[in-house]
């Protein structure tokens, strides 16, 4: 990829002195998504979008940069920088942030694994009352485990689950493929491998082909007293139909990532049994700044040596 333009500008959501081994042929602009613009946009050929700030603000100074080359986001999905891909002018590519999440996104589904399993919150709620309430509970060891999203970050998944002794590991993606750890089945093959599945972890990006995947008929087919996980995106569910499970106590879930989002106070499914929710914090842990430096840096001295910058998932027409 050419850098040859009189533009040269990088906007960066992290200040260019915490960055020392950035390209010297580049100009670093600070923009965190908040305030006016630190240039003009025009002049900006490496974007690198603010994190966790909203679509809005993630989308605003696209309209004018008109000489953009990349623009790189710091999060594993896209889908809020899907209506901007329009905008991006011809031979500009979206990056996402590759394996910059597999870490502590792994972590945390394992987290609320084994707090929905051993009745953490549960046991929280007591402590905050001072009631001491031992129990029978279910162990994650011998249960079969279906990761729906065998990515990047359903392979990290794998990595934590099989030291707990997990009975088995099933795999869905897009598409079949193998790897050394067996097969992953394609979509397709959901309706047979849901009824074996004691828990299922979703960690797939959000699509127009996964938007509303798990609907009332995914749900029916898990068996009784599953659980469901969910790292990926909040509408890859369908929360009426997921909330009618739970209020039935047939199934229970764990949720990193709702629809909608943030949910509102008075959904029922915060009130639902059987159900652990977090506010979307999988990603933006300690390991995230170390990790975003480097995916930052590497790309940048892919773009001045004119070399193809990774993880590209679009491209402007």
């Amino acid at each position: 990829m050419s850098t040859s333009t009189t533009a040269s500008d990088v906007w960066l959501p992290i200040p260019p002195g915490d960055l020392p081994s950035l390209p010297s042929t580049l100009t670093y602009r600070y923009w965190n998504g908040e305030g006016g613009f630190p240039a003009d946009p025009a002049d900006c050929v490496f974007y690198v979008v603010p994190y966790m700030k909203g679509q809005e603000t993630a989308l605003r100074p696209l309209p004018r940069m008109t000489r953009v080359r990349v623009v790189q986001t710091l999060t594993a999905g896209i889908d809020h920088m899907l209506p901007g891909i329009e905008l991006l002018p011809p031979g500009a590519r979206l990056c996402n942030a590759g394996e910059l999440h597999n870490t502590s996104t792994a972590e945390l589904a394992l987290t609320l694994t084994l707090a929905s399993l051993r009745g953490i919150p549960d046991a929280v709620r007591a402590q905050d009352e001072g009631r001491w309430e031992p129990g029978f509970r279910t162990s994650l060891a011998d249960r079969r485990v279906l990761i729906v999203g065998y990515g990047n970050i359903g392979a990290a998944i794998e990595d934590r689950l099989l030291p707990f002794e997990v009975a088995e590991v099933m795999r869905v993606a897009r598409s079949a493929r193998e790897t050394p750890r067996g097969p992953v089945h394609p979509v397709s093959e959901l309706p047979r491998l849901l009824p074996e599945a004691e828990i299922v972890i979703l960690a797939t990006p959000l699509t127009d082909a996964t938007r509303g995947l798990v609907d009332a008929g995914f749900l029916a087919r898990m068996p009784d007293g599953a659980l469901l996980v969910n790292v990926g995106r909040g509408a890859v569910v369908d929360t009426d139909a997921l909330v009618r499970e739970l209020e039935s106590g047939r199934l229970r879930a764990a949720l990193d990532v709702t629809d909608p989002e943030p949910l509102p106070p008075a959904h029922p499914l915060w009130r639902a049994p059987g159900v652990v929710i977090t506010p979307h914090v999988g990603g933006p842990t300690s390991a995230f700044w170390p990790r975003a430096e480097k995916l930052i840096t590497r790309q940048l001295e892919r773009f001045v040596a004119g070399e193809p910058v990774a993880h590209v998932r679009a491209e402007g027409a």
